[in-house]
């Protein structure tokens, strides 16, 4: 019996107990329910003033600049040369020389060792060191653990000094060449990123050309050795070390590999290709049969960093895009277009770039995707951004510009790539406080400025049959563009 009692007692008490928890939970939830705000409403503190690491720059007496960033966090040293050359500079009968020297730099090997040595010695501490040339820079890195620095930047810096460029790893890197240009029309996404460059810039444009089999068949081992020769000069080279070493000691090791690199006699200053818009205006297609949607591209030439109106474009690049952003409200979500869509002022450091806008749509509604971009567009000329759209393109802007330094070895690369094109080391702070001030009457103005949607280029990649109604309803003519890959030529 008292066990009985005894037992009902618990079990009233554990009800009790359980009805308490349950009033007080349905209670918070209700408070927290009245409390909820839209997220639009939500007061974010300011952002913190963003503090460049402790770093050294210094100039070795043959021209070379060198800077260093100490961080002890990991025992790893990452190190990064900049070279001032770029594919844009090989000659117009030889596109692809550039990147095959890129390529056979780190392939072929050093003087002193073969490329199966090399690889051996670099794979037994983890290390790494690799090479390449894009169209602007060359660049040469290399990753170590710090108890291996001494020997894998002895490794680097023969790559970087004495390259062999083997005649079989330059077959052999013609061959993957090769592999690549037949499959470049296998994207259709790709083809219309080529060829919208090649409308803006010109087929032969050294921003535009490609390179075909007859190109890669007439580079030889002498013209690697010839555009090595001309540019990779210790006085025309960015080095950039950071990672766990100590300074003082990293200065002796680089003195020591690169300070009695002979510099060239004569200042390099390349002429860079100029730049003009081949095409005004017109629509331009590219038949793919196989497509059940369209890839759009619609724009023109654009700008540089250096354009005093930056910041206010890249707040309109806000505006337009993104979460919350016009195109991605009108035309994907409210119109239904497209999964994806965009509209971007693309600057580059040392030429123009593009503006450039598109996305992909289904087949049937090609025409209608062209327009809605269009009138967003010119709707963004009319009239002021509301103050909700300033206030949120701002701040998703500022806020991702904390992450332009997240670690030492992306704010060393940002140094070195501000000195290597001549902009100023404090180019991103002084971008920082343009952004910061810039007003809604600022963000119409330069879409005013800068934005001609009347005289667009237009591509697009897709199924001529299945586009309906068609691209004539955009213009009286539209171009045809073939893509068919030249045949190699006869050995």
């Amino acid at each position: 019996m008292f066990k009985r009692r005894k037992n009902s007692f618990i079990y009233t008490l554990v009800l009790a107990c359980a009805f308490l928890l349950l009033t007080v939970n349905l209670s918070f939830a209700a408070t927290t329910a009245t409390e909820a705000k839209h997220y639009t409403e939500l007061q974010m503190p300011p952002l913190p003033d963003v503090k460049l690491p402790k770093y050294d720059r210094m100039t070795l007496k043959n021209g070379m600049v060198v800077y260093l960033m100490e961080d002890h966090e990991l025992p790893l040293v990452n190190g990064r040369a900049v070279i001032r050359t770029g594919d844009r500079l090989e000659p117009g009968d030889k596109i692809g020389l550039a990147e095959l020297v890129g390529t056979v730099m780190r392939t072929g090997g050093t003087l002193k060792r073969t490329p199966d040595q090399l690889n051996q010695m670099l794979e037994q501490r983890a290390a790494s060191v690799e090479t390449s040339i894009s169209e602007s820079m060359g660049t040469g890195s290399f990753q170590t653990l710090s108890e291996d620095l001494d020997r894998v930047f002895g490794l680097y810096a023969e790559v970087l000094r004495e390259p062999a460029f083997a005649a079989d790893k330059l077959d052999l890197a013609k061959k993957q060449e090769g592999g690549s240009i037949a499959r470049r029309n296998d994207d259709p996404n790709d083809i219309a990123q080529r060829e919208f460059k090649k409308v803006i810039y010109g087929g032969t444009s050294p921003y535009a050309r490609t390179t075909e089999y007859s190109t890669l068949a007439k580079i030889t081992r002498d013209d690697l050795v010839k555009f090595y020769q001309q540019y990779f000069h210790p006085n025309n080279l960015i080095l950039g070390i950071v990672g766990d070493f100590d300074s003082q000691k990293m200065k002796s090791l680089i003195q020591a590999k690169f300070g009695d690199w002979k510099p060239s006699t004569t200042p390099i200053k390349p002429q860079l290709p100029k730049v003009v818009q081949a095409n005004t205006n017109g629509v331009y297609f590219v038949n793919q049969p196989q497509l059940t949607q369209s890839n759009i591209l619609i724009g023109h030439l654009g700008g540089q960093y250096d354009s005093p109106d930056y910041a206010a474009l890249d707040v309109l690049n806000g505006v337009l895009n993104g979460f919350g952003g016009r195109l991605f409200n009108e035309v994907r979500s409210r119109q239904g277009l497209a999964y994806s869509v965009y509209g971007y002022w693309s600057p580059k450091y040392d030429y123009p770039g593009m503006f450039i806008a598109g996305g992909q749509t289904r087949s049937q509604t090609t025409v209608q995707f062209i327009k809605a971009i269009q009138t967003e567009i010119k709707k963004l000329q009319a009239e002021p951004v509301t103050g909700r759209e300033l206030a949120l393109a701002k701040d998703s802007t500022l806020n991702s510009f904390v992450f332009n330094f997240e670690d030492p070895s992306q704010v060393l690369s940002r140094l070195m790539r501000y000195e290597y094109y001549g902009y100023p080391a404090d180019f991103l702070f002084t971008y920082r406080k343009q952004l910061e001030a810039t007003t809604a009457a600022d963000v119409q103005k330069v879409a005013q400025k800068y934005l001609k949607p009347d005289s667009f280029i237009t591509l697009v990649v897709g199924n001529q049959k299945a586009i309906d109604p068609p691209l004539s309803q955009l213009a009286n003519q539209v171009t045809a563009v073939d893509v068919t890959i030249p045949a190699p030529p006869q050995s």
